[in-house]
């Protein structure tokens, strides 16, 4: 919300300095995001009289000026076609930063002339494009006087922060009157008088949507003026960012952030007899004022006659019906849209409006009326014309909201002990109302504030009224007892998760907990999971996997020139709407080349055993007890049948997922392959087991040599290596540490429907050195279990 400090002062009687005024603000919650004081950026600038300009003797287009800055004469050489002795201009001397042209001057010759300074056209103040020729000022204007202030540019602009709860603040208007409430001075907004019409209104006005559209006012306006603004109308909307764009149009405007109140101007003669409020039909089709064609869904508000729609109540305005320079009568809109309908109906549509943005945060409903007696009185003033009087259709909302409050709650819930007295002083000043009864205190909510619903919005604003700053610091106890941890296990988990895979080599990302929704549905989405309200059309579904999202952004980094990718998320996805359907996993995404540029150690494409050994890193940090995984087929659709797997302890219990990303996936995801990922599901650990104390276990450490054994077996070419190794491990669960495979073969010297694999078995002695015939036995048992299992054989 932008507006200037003399704006405000039309407003707000005070005798407070800017600083003052800004640091009230946000003081009191409205936050100032910026002041702009063009004083600071336009004080070199200065009224000087051109007391000579004589050609210049090396070119035709130039002159060369003595310049009256009235701390001396200058001279300047000087290139617009209406350079002239006599005339005063703006003159900038060197040392001066010119904004429209960013440039700092400094003396110079040009074309061998002497010139210190310069003489400014429009463009170059950044005033307008106007260019051709300089700025030329009233004769009577002072020599040496600052330019900002001759040319009413020394006005600073001020932008606040609105938050949702005060669109009272969306005005001029409100902005003083929380200035006032804080000491700031009084406020001044001047009365609304109404305007007798004339003669009986021949437009005639209905609401059909009473839910959207409540109530609808207007009047029309004959034998108006259309034509250019005032100067100080221009200067206000200019310095707040708006366009001028014709006299009927910048009252609306300017009414819109002096009172928060969105009003609308119609041509009369491009209207029907008949105005509507109504709800939208699908398929109906808006051109509308920013130029673009829009076609309802269904259930929009519209302003219509009977020829068809005239633009979308409380967000815009249609274009057919657009107010010109051959506008003679006017037909203006005060009505009052309800808030819901309004935001749904800009969101739907993608448009986004001052109005809009006022209406759906709540526009005063009892200044539908006021407000159109406003902007008559300065129509008949700057434009001329005669009034009719106000039809009205449907009727004002009244809301009569009233708070039991007690004024001891200013205490008790916002730690300020304040006077009753003071309270009241405060909410009145609000424009609340006070009053007291046998059954207590009962407070008022003025129409403009639809925010405040109950006791403790009202402590709320007395707070930020009287400040914040006065709230006394109180410290919390301190305890003696040894704080309990805070984290859960799945908070701890997901945290060491996290550090694990950054040591692993991957980047922490965080993506949306959505997706489109085409996306989401490959990957396991379904309807369930579609949101109302999205915040993109591209971003309509909760995901179902953090895959999509990390694959995508792995394929950014790569387009980017990045040649190998490794990114890891810890994070939420859905399966459904219930609080159980969500689940906490740590997924992780490599792309391209792996290893270091080296001649000793050549680079190679990542590949599934990779994503696995991220797996097995996060569940080892996430406390799973990784020794007794078993490694399953049976990963989701998006990974290769032939290049994944799952972790699971048993049959059905799965922990993670990995392997190698499907071509198909690749190419719903715009990505190119290889791309390998990983899964962890975090809440299928089992938690850890607790025995008596929160104590460790006694750390064990033997001193004891292991020793290897290496075992060969020929087995059918179908069965999993994991069975071999799950196998030779039941062998003897004491004194075997680990079993790794290290050779698969399948060739020569092998059957063709059999393959070789080759197995390390660490067995480790306890109380003792093993003896060759102790290790012997173990040995057997190994052969016997794997031979059992897989109906193989040990190799000779």
């Amino acid at each position: 919300m932008k507006f200037t400090l003399s704006w405000l002062k039309q407003h707000l009687e005070t005798e407070a300095s800017l600083a003052e005024i800004t640091d009230t603000l946000t003081r009191i919650g409205l936050e100032v995001e910026s002041v702009d004081d063009p004083r600071e950026a336009l004080a070199p600038f200065k009224v000087a009289h051109v007391i000579a300009a004589d050609p210049h003797p090396d070119a035709d287009r130039l002159r060369v000026c003595k310049v009256d800055t009235g701390a001396g004469i200058i001279q300047v050489v000087c290139g617009a076609p209406n350079a002239r002795a006599g005339m005063k201009g703006v003159f900038a001397p060197p040392g001066s930063y010119v904004p429209g042209i960013d440039m700092t001057l400094k003396p110079a010759k040009i074309r061998g002339v002497d010139s210190s300074g310069m003489l400014c056209s429009e463009r170059e103040m950044m005033l307008s494009d106007e260019h051709d020729g300089i700025i030329e000022l009233d004769a009577d204007a002072p020599i040496g006087a600052s330019f900002a202030e001759i040319a009413g540019l020394d006005d600073p602009v001020i932008d606040i922060a609105i938050t949702p709860n005060h669109p009272d603040a969306l005005g001029v208007s409100g902005i003083a009157r929380d200035l006032a409430a804080a000491g700031l001075g009084r406020v001044i907004t001047p009365e609304i008088a109404p305007v007798a019409g004339t003669f009986d209104c021949p437009i005639a006005i209905e609401t059909d949507a009473p839910n959207a559209c409540p109530v609808f006012a207007a009047r029309l306006i004959r034998g108006v003026k259309n034509g250019p603004s005032p100067q100080w109308l221009q200067q206000r909307l200019k310095a707040i960012g708006l366009r001028p764009i014709s006299l009927l149009v910048d009252l609306t405007n300017f009414l819109t952030y002096d009172r928060a109140r969105p009003l609308h101007v119609y041509d009369a003669a491009k209207i029907g007899t008949t105005v509507h409020a109504r709800l939208a039909q699908p398929g109906e089709k808006v051109a509308a004022l920013d130029g673009q064609t829009y076609e309802t869904a269904g259930g929009e508000c519209l302003i219509a006659d009977d020829n068809g729609p005239l633009g979308f109540g409380g967000v815009m305005g249609g274009e057919a019906s657009g107010v010109s320079a051959d506008t003679v009568d006017v037909l203006v809109e005060s009505a009052w849209f309800e808030p819901v309908q309004t935001a749904q109906t800009g969101r739907r549509l993608g448009i986004d409006s001052d109005a809009r943005y006022r209406f759906e945060r709540g526009v005063d409903p009892a200044f539908v009326i006021p407000g159109l007696e406003l902007i008559t009185r300065m129509i008949l003033d700057l434009a001329g014309g005669e009034a009719s009087r106000i039809v009205v259709a449907g009727t004002v909302p009244t809301p009569d909201k009233r708070i039991a409050f007690n004024p001891s709650r200013v205490a008790s819930l916002g730690g300020l002990d304040l006077p009753e007295s003071r309270s009241r002083a405060i909410l009145e000043s609000l424009g609340f109302g006070w009053e007291e009864s046998d059954a207590g205190i009962m407070v008022r909510v003025p129409s403009w504030r639809p925010d405040v619903d109950g006791e403790a919005d009202l402590v709320e604003d007395i707070l930020r009224i009287e400040g914040y700053d006065k709230v006394p610091s109180v410290a919390l106890p301190r305890l003696h007892d040894v704080a309990r941890p805070t984290l859960t296990l799945g908070q701890s988990r997901a945290r060491s998760v996290k550090r694990c895979l950054a040591l692993e080599g991957l980047f922490e990302a965080v993506t949306w907990s959505f997706m489109d929704s085409t996306t989401a549905r490959a990957f396991g989405g379904h309807h369930d999971l579609m949101l109302e309200n999205p915040i993109s059309s591209e971003l309509d579904m909760m995901r179902p996997s953090l895959v999509p999202n990390l694959v995508q952004a792995a394929g950014r980094n790569r387009d980017r020139g990045a040649g190998s990718v490794a990114l890891f998320e810890v994070g939420p996805a859905y399966c459904g709407t219930k609080p159980e359907d969500q689940s906490l996993i740590a997924a992780s995404v490599r792309l391209g080349v792996t290893g270091a540029r080296h001649w000793r150690d050549p680079s190679r494409e990542v590949d599934a055993y990779d994503a696995k050994a991220d797996a097995i890193a996060a569940l080892a940090a996430a406390g799973a007890p990784v020794e007794n995984l078993q490694v399953f087929d049976g990963a989701p659709h998006w990974y290769h049948p032939g290049r994944s797997g799952t972790l699971r302890l048993g049959p059905k219990r799965i922990l993670a997922a990995f392997g190698e990303m499907h071509p198909k996936a690749l190419a719903d995801l715009d990505v190119k392959g290889p791309v390998v990922a990983a899964e962890v599901y975090l809440d299928q650990i089992p938690e850890p087991k607790r025995k008596g104390g929160r104590g460790r276990a006694a750390l064990r450490l033997l001193n004891l040599p292991a020793v290897e054994r290496d075992f060969a077996f020929l087995i059918d070419r179908d069965i999993d290596v994991g069975t071999v190794i799950k196998a030779a491990k039941s062998a003897d669960k004491r004194y075997i540490e680990s079993v790794d495979v290290f050779d698969i073969y399948e060739g020569k010297g092998v059957a063709p429907e059999s393959k070789s694999v080759a197995i390390a078995a660490r067995l480790q002695p306890q109380e003792k050195t093993f003896t060759e015939s102790e290790i012997e036995a173990i040995c057997a048992k190994i052969v016997a279990m794997v031979e059992k299992a897989t109906g193989g054989a040990l190799r000779r």
